[in-house]
């Protein structure tokens, strides 16, 4: 029972006009559980309808409006005090009055901006939702439903190959090249590894996709790195004159696009990294940012 009367008298169910053919794709929570949402990509219209249900249907319930807000909003975890709203647009349902029984409101946002993709990550959070307000003069009565925005790339006009070196002087010197310096997310990554120099003992060789998070600006940036993938290329001693190919298919991993200065807030890149590891565990690499 509630106390006063100040629990929810009313239960609100957001709708999408072409929920039922609208394609729905897989998204990490905060939480790291993966969730199905609505897609939507940039300039797409958002329809749909707001139901709001009286739990009990004859007694009045009295309002100060209802509205409809698209939100998309950048959240630091560090700050989450603060919401960062890039988007923030607001449909009025209704003006205040009173409500006897229950109603279905109609509402559009026409070709909506949605400049970036949907993110979550190891230290920010950007998404996108529509949130549904009945406000009441001491507790509001809202429903949010979020959906997941994707967001659409041409090819580079200019992808070369990459080819790079490295060695330490007299005792290793290794020439390796990948055959572009730019990936799409179903991408594979041909390349090959010669060596030109080897006196030292090389026992296992490696290489890591590596993620790099960065929030923040000024004094208050965080790097977070994650490895998203480990690929075996070698396992024993390479010898002068061979030669190794390495091709990595990016399906299998969970990437997203590559985010340079998000709203100021954030960016997300990717890196090739190259592990050399010999016979003493000592380590080398090399790193390529992609």
């Amino acid at each position: 029972m509630s106390f006063f009367s100040f629990g929810q008298s009313a239960e609100i169910d957001i709708v999408l006009n072409d929920g039922e053919t609208r394609k729905k794709v897989e998204h990490k929570t905060e939480d790291g559980k993966k969730e199905k949402y609505f897609l939507f990509y940039d300039g797409e219209t958002v329809s749909g309808k707001v139901n709001i249900t009286l739990k009990n249907p004859g007694k009045r319930l009295e309002h100060q409006g209802i509205k409809i807000e698209f939100i998309g909003q950048i959240e630091l975890y560090y700050d989450r005090g603060n919401h960062h709203e890039f988007v923030s647009l607001v449909k009025d349902l209704a003006r205040p009055g009173e409500m006897t029984q229950s109603q279905t409101f109609d509402f559009e946002f026409t070709h909506v901006e949605k400049p970036y993709e949907s993110y979550t990550g190891q230290n920010v959070k950007l998404r996108y939702f529509l949130r549904a307000t009945v406000s009441r003069r001491l507790n509001d009565i809202s429903k949010e439903m979020d959906i997941v925005v994707h967001t659409l790339s041409t090819y580079p006009e200019l992808n070369s190959s990459i080819k790079m070196e490295v060695g330490i002087e007299d005792c290793l010197h290794i020439e390796f090249e990948y055959n572009k310096s730019k990936y799409h997310l179903k991408d594979v990554i041909v390349g090959k590894i010669y060596f030109l120099l080897v006196r030292i003992k090389i026992k296992h060789m490696e290489i890591d996709i590596i993620k790099r998070e960065t929030t923040g600006t000024g004094p208050n940036v965080y790097h977070e790195n994650d490895t998203i993938a480990k690929y075996e290329i070698m396992d024993g001693a390479p010898v002068r004159g061979e030669s190794i190919p390495i091709r990595l298919f990016l399906a299998g991993y969970e990437m997203t696009p590559t985010m340079r200065d998000i709203n100021k807030k954030f960016s997300v890149r990717y890196y090739l990294n190259l592990v050399l590891i010999d016979e003493e565990e000592r380590r080398y690499f090399k790193q390529q940012a992609r």
